[in-house]
């Protein structure tokens, strides 16, 4: 349900005013350039006959200008790093200028330093705009450091949900993932850290480390 209707009866073009989807793998036609492919965000907004206005302008600069992406506005896409493509990506879906937005793994494919660039990015979003931001990650450490709330999914039903202090426990990750772990607290944000134990590093003490 969204706001109390069934997403399944809305229509296409309704639900896309109200949220914004972000797949994993989005595709986009050879050569175009950001500011066109942000651009399209503005679809739902627009009707049969309507052409495009003043105000989808402005949309469009609001979300190049939220996700720092001014500069990039000229280029083809094909011509950017996997960081500022995707950041071009959460642009086209802010300028749908929905409440709502729904992300499937916008860290995939990215190198560490883009990883945290995009999630910075989608916390200064929710903070700065107001926008709820739900999305997909696999890497449970940089779940537990950027939600606020966590839901662990396991076997086709929800396993766990709450604050990440609550959800990222070993009892868990053994539950859902069937791996064994150590959760200790992120030296950084204070948040829970999952250490995996695989076959071949265990356990040490400290005593056994020292010697």
């Amino acid at each position: 349900l969204l706001d109390g209707q069934s997403v399944h009866r809305m229509k296409s073009r309704k639900l896309a005013q109200v949220m914004g989807l972000l797949p994993q793998s989005p595709i986009a036609p050879e050569g175009i350039a950001v500011a066109d492919l942000v651009g399209r965000g503005r679809h739902p907004h627009q009707g049969l006959f309507s052409r495009w206005s003043a105000e989808d302008d402005s949309a469009v600069a609001r979300a190049l200008s939220a996700t720092g992406t001014e500069e990039l506005a000229e280029r083809d896409l094909d011509t950017l790093s996997g960081g500022q493509r995707q950041r071009v990506w959460i642009a086209m879906a802010l300028a749908q200028e929905t409440d709502l937005l729904l992300l499937d793994e916008p860290t995939t494919f990215l190198d560490v330093a883009h990883q945290i660039e995009v999630l910075d990015l989608l916390v200064d979003l929710n903070t700065a705009q107001g926008t709820t931001i739900i999305m997909v990650l696999h890497d449970l450490n940089l779940a537990a450091r950027y939600a606020d709330h966590l839901i662990a999914v396991g076997d086709g039903g929800i396993r766990a949900e709450g604050p990440p202090a609550d959800v990222l426990t070993e009892e868990m990750v053994k539950t859902v993932f069937g791996l064994s772990c150590r959760i200790v607290s992120d030296p950084v944000s204070q948040t829970p850290c999952m250490v995996p134990i695989g076959r071949h590093k265990t356990v040490h003490s400290h005593k056994d480390a020292a010697a």
